[in-house]
């Protein structure tokens, strides 16, 4: 049988391809890529009035985003997490480093200082970050949770988890070191620690919030930029904050009022494109959504990411080893976390905290990791489905 040149070499790329993609999730992969699509067409439809000299600016640059993510994705494909683990403290040390140096050679926007500008990018080390840190408690639970009592397990990886989450804090990009508190108690909770850790630890944040808001400040003591106490304290009554905060969210109220049950169509979505609803393609992106599209639109739109914390749930059950469970746990954490506070925040009932709507707002680095966590995911998934039920 005659051969033709390439032949070979395509069925081999050919077979290649189909390996990566074998045994999927494929409800988890199609939803994220269908978020991510509607998000660069919210993106553009939102801000294509923004720069009159560059309609596209925002819209060519999101595109790319995700094109590069996407990329990422079926590269994560292939990584082999209990390998990598070996490097566990380089990891840790490279993420300790990048977010540092941050705060001395970072760009700054708007008063934070959370970017390094790497030519014509803009990367945002500490939204990587959340992915690594997932990697790393697990990683830490896995090894130390028989030669460790869990009192000591739990102070430990909490420890581990405040350093870097503490030098974001201090950019000051208070959304995404919640993100990295997320996260640890995730991957703790799953871990099987006692609830009277989770007790104790709800008791000490409660009562550091109200020093930090309340008692530290009437003392003359201030903890927290006036930005972040007013966006931790307009949800309770937006109407009676005239500040930019309490100003941004009843704006997105209207918004939302406004979009009615079937939208008012892009065009027709007059606080997005007359400017009145600030950061309409970042912090405030849902609002865009039931504004142009309704609470039909919006409610679409929550029921995709249902679908997706529903099967990054049944990949954490699924998962082959500990280790892949706890990663599982932190990374679905992460998304469910950022999804129920940036949806909260734009309707009132949480505060604006910065964090983005995964998919959806516009930004390089936040979207990279929200690929490449849906990445690590089907890998564990794919492996779950191939090697049969968790080990230890």
């Amino acid at each position: 049988m005659a051969t033709f040149p390439g032949e070979i070499g395509g069925g081999s790329a050919r077979a290649r391809t189909q390996s990566a993609v074998a045994g999927l999730d494929w409800w988890l992969l199609g939803s994220a890529i269908a978020v991510s699509g509607f998000g660069v067409y919210v993106v553009r439809v939102a801000t294509d009035g923004d720069i009159p000299s560059d309609p596209g600016y925002f819209f060519t640059r999101q595109v790319a985003y995700t094109l590069i993510g996407l990329v990422a994705l079926f590269f994560t494909l292939r990584l082999d997490l209990e390998r990598l683990s070996r490097y566990v403290w380089t990891l840790y040390a490279m993420l300790i480093a990048a977010v540092g140096i941050v705060l001395v050679l970072g760009s700054s926007a708007r008063g934070s200082t959370r970017w390094i500008e790497l030519g014509p990018l803009r990367l945002q080390p500490s939204e990587l970050g959340k992915v690594i840190i997932a990697f790393v408690l697990a990683v830490i639970v896995v090894e130390r949770i028989r030669s460790m009592d869990s009192a000591r397990l739990s102070l430990f990886v909490a420890g581990i988890a405040a350093v870097p989450a503490g030098i974001v804090f201090l950019q000051p990009d208070l959304g995404t070191s919640l993100v990295y508190a997320a996260i640890t108690v995730a991957i703790l909770w799953v871990a099987g620690q006692p609830i009277t850790h989770f007790i104790v630890a709800g008791t000490v944040v409660v009562t550091l919030v109200a020093l930090v808001l309340y008692i530290l400040p009437a003392a003359g003591v201030n903890v927290l930029k006036p930005y972040q106490v007013d966006r931790l304290t307009a949800f309770v009554d937006s109407g009676a904050d005239r500040s930019e905060t309490g100003y941004q969210l009843e704006q997105s109220k209207v918004a939302i009022g406004s979009g009615g049950a079937f939208g008012k169509g892009p065009s027709g979505a007059t606080q997005t494109i007359n400017d009145f609803l600030p950061e309409h393609h970042t912090d405030f992106i849902f609002a865009v959504v039931a504004e142009m599209f309704g609470f039909l639109g919006a409610g679409l739109l929550i029921a995709l990411y249902f679908v997706v914390i529903w099967r990054c749930l049944v990949i954490m059950r699924q998962a082959h080893t500990e280790l892949e469970r706890l990663v599982a746990a932190g990374l679905t954490a992460m998304l469910a976390f950022e999804v129920f506070v940036n949806i909260g925040m734009n309707v009132g009932i949480m505060p604006i905290t910065g964090i983005p709507l995964p998919f959806m707002s516009y930004g390089g680095s936040h979207t990279l990791t929200n690929l490449v966590a849906v990445g690590v995911l089907l890998r564990i998934g794919r492996r779950g489905r191939e090697l049969g039920p968790r080990t230890r």
